[in-house]
């Protein structure tokens, strides 16, 4: 992994079986279950996941870079001019931060550090 590179994609659903038969269907893709509000995906070129959720949906994906100095990255994206949504939370693998850029698109930094 490379600092700074896209590394994953999240979307949000309101089914996850759905959503799993789907593009299991129409793609071929792979899936494994974390839970019962979230899927991971996997042999469409780059892995993503999909996150249960009833909000109206916005951005329709949630970009992930990654970084292997997490307090860094969020230093250089406050810094930079982005904002927080999200401060930095654990996760099953790892922990992420998430920011809204200037024009208000919403992206990621994860870190498996």
């Amino acid at each position: 992994m490379q600092n700074n590179h896209i590394n994953y994609i999240e979307f949000q659903a309101k089914d996850l079986s759905s959503i799993k038969q789907f593009y299991g269907a129409a793609f071929g893709w792979s899936f494994t279950d974390y839970g019962q509000d979230y899927v991971a995906f996997s042999g469409c070129g780059l892995d993503g996941g999909f996150y249960k959720g009833d909000q109206e949906i916005k951005n329709g994906a949630l970009v992930i870079l990654y970084h292997e100095n997490l307090t860094l990255a969020k230093a250089n994206v406050i810094q930079a001019g982005g904002q927080l949504s999200k401060d930095i939370f654990s996760f099953p693998g790892g922990k992420r931060f998430q920011f809204f850029d200037p024009s208000g698109n919403e992206l990621a930094v994860w870190s498996d550090q």
